[in-house]
């Protein structure tokens, strides 16, 4: 799970470098006077606001997946061996399927 992690982090400190630049860009506006931009920052901060609660929620869950996939598969690697061979089998034949039949045209 610590790969995991690893590979993660990147994205997250990411998402948070855009947040905090939005901040910083709603802070530097916050002296203007004219309502277009009063209105634009409002609403600019509003929606990162909410867009902080929907990236936390979609963070917990992403990560409580990869956790019960990271589980699944070291209880039964075969079984996950096995899905990944299917799976890759059968784009494999269709696309050879494929190739015969325009062959013989």
């Amino acid at each position: 799970m610590a790969t995991t992690n690893n590979k993660y982090k990147p994205m997250s400190q990411e998402m948070r470098y855009i947040m905090d630049h939005a901040h910083a860009l709603v802070d530097a506006t916050s002296g203007e006077l004219d309502d277009r931009i009063k209105s634009a920052r409002t609403a600019l901060k509003e929606r990162l606001e909410s867009a902080k609660g929907n990236y936390g929620e979609l963070e917990a869950q992403l990560l409580d997946k990869v956790q019960a996939a990271d589980e699944f598969i070291h209880v039964k690697p075969y079984s996950a061996i096995g899905g990944t061979f299917v799976a890759g089998l059968l784009p494999g034949l269709v696309h050879v399927q494929e190739i015969a039949w325009t062959d013989c045209r």
